[in-house]
């Protein structure tokens, strides 16, 4: 604790020698971005919570350690947008390994599990459909008695239909039901997303259907897109639960790992469901392209009769030469004249009838 203290009093002392520089002439003073830190943790059986500096502050006060020599003691450490600064103090007083702070600042991670330093590092996402797709990473450390969440703003843990009665029943189960409850939050939350996408490429191919033009196509490759990037942040996951459910870790309970196997299980759901999904849209750009190959088999037909009607006029005007038009406007033109144009017309108008009936014109 004195040395907690000793930091405290010099970042104390370092931030008050710089008020008393101040700001640069002509500088802009930008202040960095502060995270929610919210710490619970169950004591003597009783839950309690801090938010903010209470919560740092309680950490540094030894909460961990004190944590540790209560058998039913669990401590959840919830960092929502952290700071590089505040991961960093809160991975020194979890003593995380360094490499594991740099993950969770850096964020651009895919689904992993790594156990090291007698620690669980999971990196999970969670999927949110709203002017596209948009993927919010989750990292998910587990300790010997405490675990600590870091995620983005948008996606808050404690709205979990885990939480209902509060977190104390959860917590009184220990650290690693409580990485169950917030894993299984997050693979839950994939299904409404994938009967979302599901109803999407129902639609676009109601569409495709009716009509074929650029801006269907662009919705046909911008779905396909979507579930490529879904498949990026979920199949992984299918891998990290089959890992954690199959290695011998000490930190999960024995009786915990039916709770993981369901997750796991829903994880091949959602797997499968995506497979699917993305052969639907494999297959309705097949339709789109054979509805334009149709279109354009349409347009060749009709093209061919139109030269059907205009060669065979084109053909008997040619023959009998178009110098003999001005004698039948005059009324001086023979009958043959006369027979020959309504022939021409007549033979046009049975061949229109005909290419008609064929669907030609």
């Amino acid at each position: 604790m004195s040395d907690d203290r000793a930091r405290s009093e010099g970042r104390a002392g370092s931030a008050a020698a710089g008020r008393s520089l101040g700001p640069k002439a002509g500088a802009q003073a930008i202040e960095p971005p502060i995270g929610v830190i919210r710490v619970a943790a169950l004591l003597d059986g009783t839950s309690r919570e801090w938010t903010g500096s209470e919560a740092l502050q309680a950490l540094r006060d030894g909460l961990l350690g004190y944590a540790r020599g209560m058998p039913a003691a669990t401590v959840w450490i919830d960092l929502a947008a952290p700071s590089a600064a505040e991961v960093a103090e809160v991975a020194a007083l979890l003593g995380l390994h360094p490499l594991i702070a740099e993950d969770i600042v850096e964020g651009n991670q895919r689904p992993k599990i790594e156990a090291t330093d007698g620690v669980i590092h999971l990196v999970l996402f969670a999927l949110e459909l709203e002017d596209g797709i948009r993927t919010h990473e989750i990292d998910l450390v587990l300790g010997e008695r405490f675990l600590l969440s870091a995620h983005p703003r948008g996606w808050d843990p404690r709205l979990s239909t885990h939480f209902r009665s509060g977190l104390e029943p959860i917590l009184r189960d220990g650290p690693d039901h409580l990485l169950w409850a917030l894993a299984d939050t997050i693979v839950d939350a994939y299904f409404p997303f994938a009967d979302q996408m599901e109803d999407a490429i129902d639609a676009l191919q109601d569409r495709v259907m009716e009509r074929t033009d650029r801006e269907t196509l662009t919705e046909v490759f911008g779905l396909k897109r979507d579930l490529i990037d879904v498949r990026r942040a979920v199949s992984p996951v299918r891998e990290v639960l089959n890992q954690l459910t199959n290695r011998d870790l000490a930190l999960i309970d024995g009786t915990e790992l039916l709770f993981f196997r369901d997750v796991y299980d829903h994880v091949i759901r959602i797997t499968d469901e995506l497979d699917n999904d993305r052969e639907l849209v494999a297959a309705t750009l097949d339709v789109y392209l054979s509805q334009v190959n149709n279109n354009l088999s349409a347009i060749m037909k009709r093209l061919t009769g139109v030269t059907v009607l205009l060669a065979g006029i084109g053909a008997i005007a040619g023959i009998f030469g178009m110098s003999e038009a001005g004698l039948a406007f005059s009324g001086g033109e023979a009958t043959g004249f006369w027979v020959v144009a309504i022939a021409t017309v007549t033979v046009s108008a049975i061949a229109a009838l005909v290419l008609r009936r064929l669907d030609w014109i």
